[in-house]
């Protein structure tokens, strides 16, 4: 059984989106950012900083650790804002999502107090070390290895598909720490970037942009005070981060400034009743979408770990993003153009940009695998 309890925003968190909305028209208003697709967007440390000060990044990090102390809910509100403004939040983002989280849960005293007043602050960011060449979503099966030594260990292997890494300070990385046990064999260790033995290497889009890379471990020396967590217990932590991950509206706004300037357009002539059946369609989605994704940071703040319920959401989030596209490149009568600005050139980029929201964070396949076999497990045991 799979559960989404409806919920609805509280007087206090319908202001906080009004706080946000008004800081993002300003800055809109004042050039402080260009639109983009959202964790898509190139990177913009400054505007992550100002975001930073206003208290929005690390939200639910506890005062004792420099944090607002503040609920999952309230990070949702401001990162569907963000979103849907399509405000540039990739630098910080990964720190905020799911770092900032797994470091209260798992690390140690030193490391709390090392790293989240900092990602708090904005000054340093994160990345994933996790998929693979041949790995893929398949956690399980990554290859690159932490030999010990005598107070740390050596890191040795290759990340791909690595998003930030080449703006980011650290990598939170699975890595096999014994090669006898599949799963119990995995750890994560916190890797610095710029240490000696890491190579970054850029993977770009088709229309150049910069978002992924590849990251080379040759023996890079990781102290023991950077393990996360247990050792052996890699597996247990990643797959807990996955409600972080996977169920945030990240997985389904990204091309909502695309629908906002296509709307924009389409109220300045009589669209067809077809044509306002599809925004009608898509606006629907978006809001059940939304109701879903609302639930599970609802479960968070009750100390869930909806995995399986994030595992839903995102799947069929990405495929709706990538309908979305479809249905705006029919609504769209001129020809795409990168160059051109404006709505042209951030459809184009949603386009190049697609195949990559049904990759990130686990590919549909190995999503409804996980979800197939929660539902089979519940189905026996009723």
């Amino acid at each position: 059984m799979i559960d989404f309890e409806a919920s609805r925003l509280t007087g206090a968190e319908i202001a906080l989106r009004d706080e946000v909305r008004e800081f993002l028209a300003a800055a809109r208003r004042e050039n402080r950012f260009s639109v983009g697709l959202g964790i898509n967007a190139e990177a913009n440390t400054e505007f992550s900083r100002e975001v930073a000060r206003r208290g929005w990044v690390g939200m639910v990090v506890p005062k004792e650790y420099g944090g607002p102390g503040r609920s999952a809910v309230d990070r949702f509100v401001v990162a569907e804002e963000m979103l849907a403004a399509g405000a540039p939040i990739s630098a910080h983002w990964v720190g905020d999502r799911q770092t900032a989280q797994i470091l209260l849960r798992f690390g140690t005293e030193e490391q709390k107090r090392r790293f989240l007043p900092a990602i708090v602050r904005g000054e340093v960011w994160f990345c994933l070390g996790m998929s693979e060449p041949g790995s893929g979503s398949d956690l399980a099966s990554v290859r690159t290895r932490a030999t010990r030594t005598a107070d740390g260990w050596l890191v040795t292997g290759q990340k791909v598909w690595t998003s930030g890494a080449h703006y980011a300070d650290f990598a939170v990385t699975l890595c096999r720490t014994s090669a006898e046990e599949k799963h119990a064999g995995l750890s994560q260790l916190i890797v610095d970037l710029r240490a000696d033995g890491v190579t970054i290497r850029p993977i770009r889009l088709l229309n150049g942009f910069h978002h992924f890379n590849e990251v080379y471990f040759d023996d890079v020396f990781v102290p023991d005070d950077m393990v996360l967590g247990e050792i052996g217990d890699g597996w247990r932590q990643v797959t807990s981060e996955l409600a972080h991950e996977r169920s945030g509206p990240d997985r389904f706004m990204s091309v909502v400034p695309v629908l906002e300037l296509v709307y924009t357009a389409l109220a300045e002539t009589s669209p067809s009743e077809e044509t306002e059946r599809l925004i009608g369609l898509v606006t629907a989605r978006y809001w059940t979408l939304r109701n879903l994704s609302l639930s599970i940071a609802r479960a968070l703040d009750r100390g869930e770990t909806p995995a399986v319920e994030a595992a839903l959401v995102k799947d069929i989030s990405t495929q709706f993003e990538n309908d979305v596209i479809e249905i705006l490149r029919e609504l769209v009568a001129d020809d795409l153009d990168p160059s051109a600005g404006g709505l042209r050139s951030l459809l184009a980029d949603a386009v190049v940009t697609a195949p990559t929201f049904t990759l990130r964070g686990g590919t549909n396949e190995v999503l409804r695998t996980v979800i197939a076999k929660h539902l089979t497990r519940t189905s026996r045991s009723t």
